[in-house]
């Protein structure tokens, strides 16, 4: 039990686009509650799921896409450390008609290990 903790769902991250013969994968989809934004929980999560990528499925590259209007979420992209690499134009189209561009970001193997030292250090301090 975390000290603290109260046991409720706060949100969701997953993997998706798992590509084991090349290694690579993407980690998306990651809702958060308003209550926990910006609280250090995002940072753990995607901690945990980095650690797990490198360290135990041998990713060689992992991968974030968000769309290039959600700049909550491509600062917390960079945030976490991934690299901004362009933006993909007109990669889907949304529901109300929308050409949607999505910003690809990434980190790959030989940038976790100084990746994983930022991550730590944010999650010392107090409201990581």
């Amino acid at each position: 039990m975390v000290p603290g903790a109260d046991n409720r769902v706060v949100g969701s991250t997953r993997f998706w686009k798992i590509d084991r013969g090349n290694r690579k994968l993407e980690i998306g989809h990651t809702g958060l509650s308003a209550s926990v934004q910006r609280s250090g929980v995002n940072t753990e999560a995607k901690f945990l799921l980095l650690g797990h990528a490198f360290g135990v499925m041998d990713c060689v590259r992992v991968q974030f896409t968000t769309d290039e209007l959600n700049h909550k979420s491509r600062a917390a992209i960079l945030r976490i450390g991934a690299k901004q690499e362009g933006i993909v134009r007109h990669e889907r189209i949304m529901p109300d008609g929308r050409k949607r561009n999505s910003v690809r970001f990434s980190i790959i193997d030989a940038e976790w290990p100084e990746v994983r030292a930022g991550l730590e250090q944010k999650m010392a301090r107090p409201e990581g």
